[in-house]
């Protein structure tokens, strides 16, 4: 709700008819909270640098951030100004915005097929992750060392928008993602392509580095508490753990993708 302040200030600039602002006039009526929005000033330039995503519908942002903006991108329509307080009014609470929200950059999935098996090439596949905080560090970490891109299945998989994209830290925009029905099918489809399918459990008895070769690999990884599904583990080709020579058994699901991805990303021979 607005501070009697606000309020008051808003009285007289109807008045005075001195309420025009640049980028447009921010209401002062908390709206309802969205979804929809990406905040976070790494989320936002890269969505807005994304020419695959659609068109924004609002962009929220104070005076420096409005700045930064328009050097990097030119002077925006749908960009209107804001304090800290009235951007956070539009989103979840405890949101660290830094002074940017943009809403309705809606970005395309990928295809299967968008996924080139070339020699080296790492796909990063998710079976029943949902913690918006680890699949955003996963997309960090995808990006960071250099997988093709990610699969996730629709329906066990967070919107990449809001907690998600402030994780990712861009990253959201820079590793291509395809959302499928079935793992599974979406395991033997690329199989078909000529991907080779390793799936991570702490049972295994081969490790990581002994079961990677520099084929196109897909590295699938299962929630923290049940790991694989069953059906999923068997449609990989191998299955592979990550060595833990300290004895302690067990890693958040995020460290220990970056730490398969570090293994899958070292040059191999034939």
């Amino acid at each position: 709700m607005a501070s009697n302040p606000e309020r008051n200030d808003a009285r007289k600039g109807l008045r005075g008819g001195r309420n025009k602002r640049p980028h447009g006039h921010f209401s002062r009526r908390p709206e309802p909270v969205a979804d929809d929005w990406i905040w976070g000033w790494h989320a936002v330039e890269a969505a807005l640098a994304n020419p695959l995503r659609g068109p924004a519908e609002l962009i929220l942002a104070t005076p420096e951030r409005i700045r930064q903006i328009e050097a990097r991108f030119g002077r925006q329509a749908v960009m209107q100004q804001a304090d800290n307080q009235q951007i956070a009014q539009r989103l979840p609470q405890g949101s660290v915005h830094q002074g940017v929200a943009v809403r309705g950059a809606v970005l395309e999935p990928a295809d299967l097929a968008d996924f080139e098996p070339k020699r080296g090439a790492v796909l990063l596949m998710l079976d029943s992750v949902t913690d918006p905080q680890n699949v955003g560090a996963m997309l960090r970490s995808a990006a960071a060392f250099g997988a093709v891109g990610m699969v996730l299945q629709d329906r066990h998989a967070p919107r990449f928008t809001g907690a998600l994209a402030k994780a990712a830290a861009g990253a959201v925009d820079k590793v291509p993602v395809a959302r499928v029905v079935n793992l599974s099918r979406a395991l033997d489809e690329l199989t078909a392509a000529g991907w080779r399918a390793v799936g991570l459990a702490g049972e295994a008895e081969r490790t990581l580095g002994d079961v990677l070769d520099g084929t196109p690999t897909v590295l699938v990884m299962g929630s923290e508490g049940e790991g694989l599904r069953r059906l999923v583990a068997e449609h990989c080709d191998e299955l592979a753990k990550i060595p833990m020579p300290g004895g302690f058994e067990s890693l958040n699901v995020s460290a220990a993708a970056a730490v398969a991805l570090y293994e899958a990303s070292r040059p191999r021979t034939a």
